[in-house]
């Protein structure tokens, strides 16, 4: 029993300090699997260092992104993560996700029960296949960490990890492929007072969209980052790694996301890629490069859920956002909106999609407007392309390389960015849905949708244009 009190109090020395727990914890140069190894690497030791210095701040929530080549040891560093935060406070709860289950179970998990195995503290604490908790009766429930796939339609373990007053831990492993809804879940989570909160996401950086890549980027004012190049780790395979540069290039996205762990400039999946995005975002034209063009109006309506209907105006190079409307289920006020703006830009035609714009182009109708309704599922006038959707994106693509340009808006640039090709066999370019998107936690691009609506046909400038049946409500 004295044994047992002193390995309590002797872990409990190591609080808030995890590096100095890895070094105490395990028998680093013993005979054994640590024999030829003296401790962490050295990116190892600045999240580590970073973790330490973070907890120690009152209601400061620590989140540590890491994204990594092959290869790293970020898979060790989170069975560290999850022994020191367990074994050096008491009550501490925690969940571990990966981006699929079979990662879970195969690869993070196994890495745990590995140092488990080899950790001072182990008589204190139970591991199984699914998660480690506290020894002692009565604090099986309330003292642990559990491994759990995450899941859009099961998102409880997420949203109830709630702790306050004692130490929640939350680790995404491989967290690129991680839905966003499972991201913004976790967020609320992290409200506790009095509690201390360690968030930490790892992985290859496979994507340049999405909560992982916002660490870097959108949301980078929140979190501690780290890019990790696999060949400044004492123990990658530096052959293997040279051979991947000499085939693929040093500034291919193959080595900048498995060597440099640095986000590529394009998904292989991805149709318009953040570098073209971006270059037109904001981007400054002189009216006399797009004045001359016809004006064309979309609308991508939406009826349900948390899509909106978004109303988008591209006149030659030039695109704006004329309003975007929540939850709308008014169809005649959103057309007499429609026509408002039609009136107001003189616009030589308005593109709706089909989809859920009937009911407005019908209200166009009673009001004399000569409307374009558009079925995104339709017949492609380009025979490379799968349908009308694929098409207008398409034709949205070479109008952003052509030195298109957008407001400097960041939900535009996520629409944009968001959407991906849906491989077929016979080569023809087709986009995933968006049902497809929301499955996997990616907000429906209702921006980018009414602005590519603006590409569905061909429209020449009317010129000396009249205005017709200009009695319409304001929208309110």
């Amino acid at each position: 029993m004295n044994e047992i009190i002193e390995l309590v109090e002797a872990l409990g020395e190591y609080t808030h300090d995890p590096l100095k727990f890895v070094y105490f914890a395990f028998p680093w140069g013993e005979p054994g699997p640590l024999e030829k190894m003296n401790g962490p690497e050295e990116w190892q030791k600045d999240i580590l260092k970073d973790i330490r210095d973070g907890v120690k701040i009152k209601d400061n929530v620590v989140r540590e992104a890491v994204a990594s080549g092959h290869g790293i040891g970020k898979s060790t560093l989170v069975a560290w993560l999850i022994l020191w935060a367990i074994s050096t406070h008491e009550n501490t709860r925690g969940v571990v996700t990966a981006n699929t289950e079979t990662q879970l179970r195969t690869k993070t998990w196994p890495e745990l029960i590995k140092w488990y195995n080899l950790f001072i503290g182990r008589p204190l604490f139970t591991a199984t296949a699914t998660a480690i908790f506290a020894n002692e009766p009565g604090k099986e429930k309330n003292w642990r960490i559990d491994a759990i796939p995450w899941s859009d339609n099961n998102t409880e373990a997420f949203a109830g990890l709630h702790n306050q007053g004692n130490r929640i831990l939350m680790l995404f492993d491989e967290a690129s492929a991680i839905s966003n809804q499972i991201w913004e879940v976790a967020e609320g989570a992290m409200t506790d007072k009095d509690t201390e909160i360690i968030w930490c996401a790892f992985g290859n950086p496979t994507r340049n969209t999405g909560r992982f890549y916002d660490c870097f980027h959108k949301f980078r004012s929140l979190w501690n980052k780290k890019q990790v190049d696999s060949r400044s780790v004492s123990f990658s395979n530096k052959g293997l790694i040279q051979q991947w540069i000499n085939t693929f290039g040093e500034d291919s996205d193959y080595v900048r996301v498995r060597v440099k762990g640095q986000f590529p400039n394009a998904s292989s999946l991805q149709l318009i890629s953040t570098e073209l995005a971006e270059k037109a975002r904001g981007r400054n034209l002189r009216p006399e490069q797009f004045n001359f063009a016809p004006v064309i109006i979309g609308v991508d309506p939406a009826w349900m859920g948390d899509d909106a209907t978004a109303i988008w105006l591209r006149q030659g190079l030039m695109a704006k956002r004329l309003k975007k409307i929540q939850k709308n289920n008014n169809d005649i006020a959103v057309a007499n909106l429609i026509a408002r703006y039609q009136d107001e830009y003189k616009a030589d035609a308005v593109n709706i999609d089909m989809g859920y714009g009937t009911g407005i182009y019908s209200a166009g109708e009673t009001m004399g407007r000569h409307w374009n309704l558009i079925p995104f599922s339709g017949e492609s006038p380009d025979m490379a392309c799968k349908n009308m959707r694929a098409y207008m994106w398409d034709q949205m693509r070479k109008w952003l390389v052509n030195g298109g340009a957008y407001p400097d808006d960041q939900q535009m640039q996520d629409d944009l960015t968001g959407v991906e090709i849906k491989p077929t066999e016979d080569g023809k370019l087709q986009l995933q849905s968006k049902e497809y998107m929301k499955q996997k936690g990616i907000p429906s691009p209702n921006d980018a949708d009414a602005l590519a609506l603006t590409f569905a046909v061909p429209v020449i400038r009317a010129p000396n244009k009249k205005r017709v049946n200009t009695k319409y409500q304001l929208f309110t």
